[in-house]
């Protein structure tokens, strides 16, 4: 699942949630925007990898860790603050890697 950042219509909370139900906690994933403007969540290309064409990237997420997945998608707080980092770094972010921690 994608969320076009273009579209300040797309950008929900249920979006996030949406997304970050997804993906699958069983493999390292990271949160990355293109330049384009869409928002996606990467499993296996993480990190510093293949960042060409990205705006910006959140930090990678350990398989695991519980980022992603169902449960991470009911947490309204970790949905709030994807919603957050997304909100507040599109479409000029400070910088290519986002720590929202």
């Amino acid at each position: 699942m994608q969320i076009d950042l273009n579209n300040p219509e797309s950008l929900t909370l249920d979006a996030v949630r949406q997304m970050l139900a997804s993906a699958s906690d069983n493999a390292h994933t990271q949160l990355r925007v293109t330049k384009d403007g869409i928002a996606y969540i990467s499993s296996g290309v993480v990190g510093g990898v293949d960042i060409e064409g990205l705006l910006f990237r959140l930090e990678t997420w350990a398989a695991g860790s519980g980022y992603v997945g169902n449960v991470a998608a009911s947490d309204e707080v970790w949905v709030m603050q994807i919603f957050n980092a997304l909100k507040q770094n599109w479409p000029k972010p400070p910088f290519d890697y986002i720590d929202i921690y």
